[in-house]
């Protein structure tokens, strides 16, 4: 550890709180990265691809990973909440509640507590595409490479133990109670998925072969349960036409009366997904209107000039199962005045961005905005708020917000 004094904490491990936390730590600081899932790289680790290159993000998430394990002055928690805050710029102390992982650091990620383990979960991770045993790791690239056992649908019947040659499973594994003491903290929480099934008219839940964006990423992605096909979920038939709705909760009075800002841009993305994998499927994407700020314009003028793919301007009233395993989808079009009723194998909820502080609350005295997102100008001296915690961000935009950051932390850390 270096001596400067300077000792940061980074609530959140996805690509913002990543970015800050090791831009802090190369520039001279000792930092705290709090996660509260088994492993760092937040959504951005359930993406197939990145908008608009179109690449996948396991590159950049393993140079992360890769600066943060050859960093001695970096230290991480995975699996745990912030409970306290107290103190002021210079001087917080922060206490970590660090929930029990079952399984130590002598793990080797061999695979045989969950070859043996005879209990399955819904596997979060993928949106609940599939099951996973109740010992996991939670993808193949996860840091840290480590299993976690949940213990919340665990029967205890020790199998894992017995199978583990390394002694990493310890299922009376308790709870920890970690006290740090910081100069500065970056909110680096992130943002959750709009709940699809509130919007009862749009099927989520309901209707057989509707499914969210983010389902999507995973059915589309190498390490998903499709392997990378993409499939309908009711029968695994390879789906030829395909509906992409905008706006599934944003800009609504009743959800989100917010753009969520990265939804148009991730079904053009999607809407390459389905082509690249069936050059004579069909894409339909119904949408308000198409916002692809700056650089994003070139990418969707690509995407819409593609064969296979048609736009609509027209929001989506109802979709409703037809027999067969079809959906139909009824929208006006607003280009022509006209009521649309169209058949589809699949649909594709572009469901909006929610700030992680809408359920997890951070135990010092915010202000939020009306829709939930934490108001900058309001925070106390020494916290900085960074990515989708403030507004819907994508990842590039978030990164950038997160190198910021660290230099007000940094600046904060040393009493200026």
């Amino acid at each position: 550890m270096n001596g400067n004094g300077k000792k940061i904490l980074v609530i959140g491990g996805g690509m913002s709180g990543l970015t800050a936390a090791l831009e802090a730590a190369e520039s001279g600081a000792q930092v705290v990265i709090v996660e509260k899932n088994p492993y760092l790289g937040g959504r951005v680790s359930q993406l197939n691809k990145y908008f608009p290159k179109l690449c996948p993000p396991n590159c950049g998430l393993e140079i992360q990973f890769k600066r943060i394990k050859n960093n001695p002055d970096i230290t991480f928690y995975t699996m745990a909440d912030v409970t306290a805050i107290t103190g002021q710029e210079g001087a917080f102390t922060v206490t970590l509640n660090v929930r029990p992982r079952f399984v130590n650091d002598k793990c080797v990620g061999c695979n045989k507590c969950a070859e043996v383990c005879p209990v399955e979960r819904v596997n979060d991770f993928n949106y609940g595409l599939d099951k996973n045993k109740a010992a996991y790791i939670p993808f193949d690239m996860a840091f840290p490479l480590q299993y976690v056992i949940d213990k919340k649908v665990c029967d205890g019947c020790g199998k894992c133990a017995e199978a583990c040659e390394y002694g990493a499973i310890e299922l009376d594994m308790q709870p920890q109670t970690v006290t740090v003491e910081v100069g500065s903290i970056v909110l680096a929480g992130g943002w959750d998925l709009y709940d699809a099934t509130k919007m009862d008219n749009l099927g989520f839940g309901t209707v057989p072969n509707v499914i969210t964006n983010m389902q999507m990423e995973r059915l589309a992605a190498a390490n998903g349960p499709t392997a990378g096909k993409i499939v309908r979920t009711s029968d695994g038939a390879e789906p030829k036409n395909v509906a992409f709705v905008q706006c599934a909760g944003s800009r609504d009075e009743n959800h989100l009366p917010y753009c969520s800002y990265i939804c148009c841009m991730a079904s053009l993305k999607q809407a390459t997904y389905l082509l690249d994998q069936d050059p004579e499927a069909k894409a339909t994407i119904f949408y308000i209107d198409i916002r692809t700020p700056g650089r994003y314009e070139q990418f969707f003028w690509k995407v819409r000039d593609r064969e296979g793919v048609e736009l609509v301007r027209g929001k989506v009233a109802k979709v409703t199962a037809i027999p067969g395993g079809g959906v139909e989808v009824v929208a006006e079009d607003t280009a022509t005045g006209t009521k649309i009723r169209r058949k589809f194998d699949l649909v594709v909820l572009a469901a909006g961005m929610v700030p992680s502080t809408k359920t997890d609350k951070i135990p010092l005295n915010l202000t939020y905005t009306e829709d939930g997102f934490i108001a900058p100008a309001a925070l106390p001296k020494g916290v900085y708020a960074v990515g989708s915690l403030k507004s819907p961000l994508d990842v590039a935009k978030s990164v950038q917000d997160g190198t910021g950051a660290a230099l007000k932390a940094l600046q904060s850390a040393g009493g200026r």
